[in-house]
This record gives C-alpha cells, structure tokens and sequence, in this order.
C-alpha cells in the first residue's frame, strides 16, 4: 500500500516518474508551477508517447492563492478542407480510427504551453527560459528512454491498426513488432524539432519552420490539414465552470470537454446524502448519476459556438433537483449510450507558493492517428474521430469546428481552505474516477492516496470488453459486487489495478502549506516532491 506524501516547497504528480521529475528539477531551480509543468508535459510527450505529445491537444487550469481559477484551452480546430463531403466521397460513413483522414483537426497542445506560460510571465514572475524547461524533453528524445510498461501494452494492442502506416514503425516498433518494456528508444527527430522550438519560441510549431515542416509532412501522407490550419490556430483563455457544494467549490473545463459532466456527477449526487465510501450506495449512487449526466453531455455539449443552451444551466440548484430526483436508489436505470474511448495523461503541480495546475493532454486514442511526421518526429492525433457526418447530429463535422473533448483537468477548493488538483486518463471514464476519487477523499475524508489505489468501477470504456456494462475491480467487497448485480448492472469483474480504469493522480494543499499527492498505481509515475 502506497501512503500519501508530503512535503513543503514544491509538488508534481504525473502517470511517468521522469516526466514528475522533470517537473521537480524546475521547481528546485525556481522556477513556479506553471513552468513545472510545462517541463513534464513535455517529457511526457517524449516519454509517453502512445498516449501524448506535441501532435494533440491539451487544457489547463491555472490558479494562484486569492484569485479565481483560470482556463486554458489548447484545442485545434477542423481544418477548412475537412467536410462531411471529403469521407463520404471516399465511401466512408465516419471518421477513420486511423491514417491520414484521421489526422483532420489541428494539434493545439504546443500552444497551450505557450499561453500558459504568458501568465505565467506576466503574472506569477516566471523568469525561466524556455530552453531550461525544456531540457530534460530534448535529453530523452535524443539520448534516449527506457519503454514504459503502458507504452508496450498499447503497442501491442494496436499493432494491426497501425502495421501499414508509415514511418510508425521506425520510431515505435521494434523489427516490426511492439517493443518489450524496459527497451531503449529515442527519436531524434523530436529532439531537434524541441531545440527549434527553444531556439525560437513555440509560435515556430505553428507559424514558423516547424509549421512549414508539419504541414509538409501532413500533406505528403494525404491529411487533409494545410499549412494555413495551423498558421490561424490559437489557445484560448476561459473562465471555467464552477459548481459549489457543501465540501467546496469545484472547477472544471467549459466545452466542448465533459467537464459539465464531471460538475453534474458530483452535483447530483451531493443530492443523495450517502455516508460513507465504497458501499452499494456509493457505487450505485455515483453510476446513476453518471448516466444522467452522460445523456446530457451527448445530446448538448460540442463546440460552445454551436450550442443552444449555455452549459451553466444544467449546474442550477433547478436543473440538478429535477435531475436526482431521477435517481432510483435502489435499482440500475436503462443504459445503452455508446462510450468514447481514449488514452491520456493527467498531470498536476503546486508550488511552494500555493500556485497550482491542473493539466491534461492527449492524442486520443493511443499513439492518436499513427500519422507520423518523419521530418519532427510528431505523431498526430485522432482527436476528430469525435466528428459526426450527419448533419443533424450534436457533433457534425463543420470546417473550422472544435471537436468534443473527453478531456477536463479538475481543480477544487475545499471549505477548509484547501485546494486540490486532481485528474485521471479514461476517455469516457474520466467523470467517473475525478468523481470516485473527489468523493471518497473530499466527502468521505479517505487519504489521498488511499482515494487513489482503491478498487475503482466505470461504466463503458470500449476498449477493455463489453461497451454497456459496469467495470468493477475485482477488489471491490463482493458483497458490494453482489448487491450491484441484484440491482440490475451488468456487471463485468477486471482484475485489480487494471489500467482501463484510468491513470489517477492528486494534490492537496492544506491551509497551513502542507502538500499532499498521490500517484496511481496502474501508471508508471510518482508523486515528485521536495
């Protein structure tokens, strides 16, 4: 059993240990969160390759001590040659998993780094050059990095997807097949495109000679993406949403992420008044409203341009009464809803100075479109796939739209006076751990890291069995187990510490300046600290 960490000056947790320590290192150097975390978003790009990189997109939240939080959204945008028209010519009904068609919307992660780092400059001090932050990414691009784990299961479980795509296989592969964990890989091609990025600042990704590169390199494997997609892109700065209850204020993305969803789970069952973790109430609680706020997140949420009703809505006192006096507390309701599959990391930092951030990028599904980039190193995402060709459809393909996003990095402060950054990987089970983990820690008083080990559950996730059913630890009580069945969830038992159930981490800031983390045990990070 893991226990729960402290320390005093500086925090990071990430789902791979070099990437928190990336972190850590700019920290002891001076460096704020903000910056920390731009260094291990960066090394887990390098490092994590299948389920991040400089090829997706991202969202940040950001708050200092006394001020509200803040958002920044990194999400690239359909590209002006991406219609409906281009895939149903084609002969296709959707989007391709896979391949160039796959590769439609643009890759907004880079500009992320760079919005968050002008707040950080103007208003948290930060002084570090980038070429500091980026050091310990452009070390292990080029001199190399043991697999991970997570990166050699995914490897394998792809591998028919990606076998014909090219240049995949001269960066990931080994003579073709998944490499072993613990083999030696670089990519020098990225270890250059970082050195560009450092010698003349990350707008280069986007509009300078690593933009001309990419879009070279998209356009020679058939991407429908041009160099003006990327040339038009920017990050935006948002006020998050924010829902209050009674063990305090939590915050998460506005769309077209689940960040309503994440917010309405935890709103609705606030309403149940369970008391206590990981009983048949809980469990059954937080699924049901799961189901609730999924049907309002696939029939609402998309591109906010393109939504009738504002998200605020569904967080009313109203909306969230009506909603769980729904609930059937003692049987499972109907489900049938298609789940949304992806590969992410979460990653979180506080600093010493009470400085916190709350940050997730993705390339979607793992190792994203397998479009790989000779020329950068870059493999880019799939982030798209979540386009519909209907043209009635929530999330119809438009060019210029942002996809929806299953990605939302949360943030809360606590009644105590507390805050707390927290998250996961999941896709479609990222609501459901955020609200496993906030709950049986901020409600129930469980210790961080406790929260984060414990036997978890979700509803979905297509990759792991099953779409429909519930996923279970088989940790869990089996009375519990038992009890959920005879209620009516169809129950599918995993074996314990499945990864399918998400890469968790947290970090809580008491009020007297102590910092708590957690890392997860089904990843391969750790709660860096000093």
């Amino acid at each position: 059993m893991l226990h729960t960490l402290m320390a005093g000056r500086g925090m990071v947790t990430a789902p791979h240990h070099l990437a928190a320590q990336a972190g850590l290192r700019v920290l002891r150097d001076g460096g704020n969160a903000i910056e920390a975390m731009v260094a291990a978003a960066a090394t887990c790009a390098v490092v994590y390759p299948h389920m991040n990189g400089l090829g997706g997109d991202a969202f940040w939240l950001i708050a200092r001590p006394g001020r509200a939080p803040l958002s920044v959204e990194a999400a690239g945008a359909a590209g002006r040659a991406v219609t409906p028209d281009l895939y149903r010519d084609r002969g296709l009904d959707a989007v391709p998993l896979r391949g160039p068609l796959a590769a439609n919307t643009v890759a907004g992660a880079v500009s992320g780094w760079s919005s968050a780092l002008e707040v950080s400059t103007q208003h948290w001090d930060g002084s570090l050059p980038l070429a500091r932050l980026l050091e310990d990414a452009i070390h292990y691009a080029e001199t190399g990095y043991p697999v991970a784990t997570s990166v050699a299961r995914t490897s394998r479980r792809i591998l028919d997807e990606v076998a014909g795509l090219p240049h995949f296989a001269d960066l990931f592969l080994e003579d073709g097949q998944p490499p072993t964990a613990g083999a030696w890989q670089t990519n020098p091609a990225l270890a250059a495109t970082l050195r560009r990025l450092a010698a003349h600042g990350l707008d280069d990704f986007y509009r300078g000679g690593v933009g001309r590169a990419l879009s070279a390199d998209l356009k020679a494997q058939g991407s429908p993406l041009v160099s003006d997609d990327l040339a038009s892109h920017r990050s935006v700065r948002r006020r998050p949403l924010a829902l209050k209850l009674g063990a305090g204020t939590v915050y998460n993305t506005q769309p077209p992420t689940q960040g309503l969803a994440s917010l309405m789970i935890l709103g609705l069952f606030e309403r149940l008044g369970v008391p206590e973790a990981d009983g048949f109430d809980h469990v059954h609680g937080l699924i049901e409203a799961t189901k609730i706020a999924y049907r309002i997140r696939n029939r609402h949420v998309t591109d906010p341009r393109y939504m009738a009703v504002h998200p605020t809505t569904y967080l009313s006192d109203t909306v969230l009464d009506q909603h769980a006096a729904e609930i059937d507390r003692q049987r499972a309701a109907a489900w049938g809803a298609a789940p949304v599959d992806g590969d992410t990391v979460w990653m979180g930092c506080v600093d010493g100075a009470g400085r916190a951030v709350s940050c997730i990028q993705s390339l979607f599904h793992g190792f994203g479109s397998g479009v790989t980039l000779p020329e950068t190193g870059v493999v880019w995402h799939n982030r798209g796939i979540a386009f519909q060709l209907d043209p009635a459809a929530p999330n119809v393909l438009i060019p210029g739209r942002r996809p929806f996003h299953t990605l939302n990095p949360p943030m809360a402060r606590l009644r105590d006076g507390s805050t707390m950054v927290y998250g996961t990987m999941g896709g479609d089970s990222q609501p459901q751990i955020q609200a496993i983990l906030f709950s049986r820690h901020a409600l129930f008083g469980q210790p961080l890291q406790q929260a984060v080990t414990g036997p978890r559950w979700a509803l979905g996730r297509a990759w792991a069995g099953p779409s429909h059913d519930l996923k279970i630890e088989d940790r869990l009580d089996p009375a519990v187990i038992a009890a959920l069945e005879q209620a009516g969830h169809a129950v599918t038992r995993l074996a314990p510490f499945d990864e399918v159930l998400g890469h968790a981490g947290a970090i809580v800031r008491r009020p007297d300046g102590v910092l708590e983390g957690a890392t997860d045990p089904r990843a391969d990070g750790v709660v860096a600290a000093f």
